[in-house]
């Protein structure tokens, strides 16, 4: 097992917005302990965006450099980690334009932060079978992207920012440059648009199973 680069003992307690002070006055170890308390957040987010591990390291990478080259830009008085997640979601949308490959969400993500809280299957109200009912869940995956694949760039790109990058509705705004009653409606359509769309599918794939059924038994 490889040795992972010494953060520094007290920077691990250390807030976000603080080490990035500390890394801005000159202190590279703040900036390595930022990259290893946000590389598997960050990836995860970033492999459900591009989807594609290879890639999202790379993004991960240009992510840092931004950030890096953006150092100066960075508001004190803001919250690190959202900035943080907004330049990823900007560095892979634009991975995204060039490669026309479609982003990925995964359904049981919950909302807010919150581990104990609503998922996205919840808001929806949609069925999704338990990880014990046999289900393949490969073939669940691709359902699911094929759905969010037949819907706009900008209802997904909302549910990205909103479930997984967890900004708030002023910080989408911000992020996309539209008013904040815009990423309201839109969000509400995309979940709404999502909901039908699912259900619609999940009533054809019955369909389609009840024929197969009823080809056996004859």
């Amino acid at each position: 097992m490889g040795c992972r680069p010494a953060a520094g003992a007290g920077l691990t307690q250390i807030s976000d917005e603080k080490l990035f002070e500390a890394y801005r006055r000159g202190d590279a170890a703040a900036l390595r302990t930022l990259i290893e308390r946000y590389h598997d957040d960050l990836i995860r987010f970033l492999y459900r965006l591009v989807g594609d591990r290879a890639a999202a390291e790379d993004v991960f990478q240009e992510t840092f450099l931004q950030l890096h080259l953006s150092a100066d830009s960075f508001d004190a008085t803001r919250r690190f980690r959202p900035w943080l997640f907004t330049i990823a979601a900007n560095k892979g949308r634009d991975l995204l334009r060039k490669r026309g490959r479609r982003r990925t969400v995964e359904l049981s993500a919950p909302v807010g932060g919150d581990p104990d809280g609503a998922s996205f299957v919840d808001l929806m109200e949609i069925d999704v079978p338990s990880p014990d009912s046999g289900v393949d869940r490969d073939e669940l995956s691709r359902e699911v992207q094929e759905v969010l694949g037949a819907m706009p760039d900008s209802l997904r790109e909302i549910l990205l920012l909103a479930y997984f990058s967890r900004l708030s509705y002023m910080q989408i705004a911000e992020d996309l440059g539209i008013p904040l009653g815009t990423v309201k409606s839109r969000l509400h359509s995309a979940v709404a648009q999502f909901g039908r769309r699912w259900k619609a599918k999940q009533r054809q794939s019955e369909r389609s199973a009840g024929r197969d059924a009823s080809g056996e038994d004859t």
